[in-house]
């Protein structure tokens, strides 16, 4: 039986396969839901930084989003920072998290926000995670915050799963 050989232009290489189907790949066509996040821990903008920065210590989190009455995400806290605010005497622990959030930018049509979903690839939020501290994870429509995700939690899935 002789051997086939194909055109030089169906043999592929290594740098021919775009870093998406890389990312792909490395994560076996895993989504989101998979990392099986803990539902999200958000804060009313209208909470304490003292209840913000107990809350976060009992859940070891370091970064907390903020939401608005109608629970759409606003900002986040950055714990740490909140914390050498308020012991430098800089805050008082009657003051509203809302005074210290790093708020979310507005976007424009031509500049949307990632959408990341619980069916969203790994692949995407790995990208998404290369220049952001967390993910907000929510329903297609973006009326619930149900996770947050972080660099670490892709780390914990590959390792878990050997990939």
């Amino acid at each position: 039986m002789a051997a086939q050989v194909l055109p030089q232009a169906a043999h592929s290489t290594f740098s021919d396969v775009s870093q998406s189907a890389l990312l792909a790949d490395k994560y076996r066509g895993a989504v989101v839901e998979d990392l099986q996040l803990p539902p999200a821990f958000c804060l009313p903008s209208t909470e304490s930084i003292s209840r913000a920065i107990e809350l976060a210590y009992e859940r070891d989190y370091s970064h907390i989003p903020v939401l608005d009455r109608q629970r759409k995400p606003l900002g986040y806290v950055d714990v740490s920072r909140l914390k050498q605010k308020w012991e430098a005497g800089n805050a008082d622990p009657d003051d509203k998290v809302s005074q210290y959030m790093t708020k979310f930018t507005k976007r424009s049509p031509k500049d949307p926000y990632s959408l990341i979903t619980p069916m969203s690839p790994l692949s995407d939020l790995e990208d998404f995670l290369e220049n952001n501290i967390f993910a907000l994870v929510t329903d297609d429509s973006r009326k619930f915050v149900l996770g947050v995700a972080t660099a670490q939690d892709l780390e914990n899935f590959v390792t878990r799963r050997g990939l």
